[in-house]
């Protein structure tokens, strides 16, 4: 029986960038929630009543596809 992969989850900060942080991706937090309302960044869900998270995995993997959408 194999151990069970621990959940990691991204919070906004981590991903957008400002003028004193470098996230892992190049733009603000509005760009990152303009592209969730778009359909065009995975969702979001809830940890609490202020926390807000992304899964790691499924952001991950939009950047391998959208890498590789860039290297057709």
């Amino acid at each position: 029986m194999s151990t069970p992969t621990p959940q990691r989850w991204l919070r906004i900060h981590q991903l957008s960038t400002n003028k004193q942080h470098v996230g892992l991706l190049p733009v603000s937090g509005p760009t990152i929630w303009r592209w969730v309302r778009e359909g065009k960044f995975p969702m979001p869900f809830k940890l609490g009543a202020n926390i807000t998270v992304w899964d790691a995995k499924e952001v991950h993997s939009w950047l391998k596809q959208l890498a590789e959408k860039r290297s057709v």
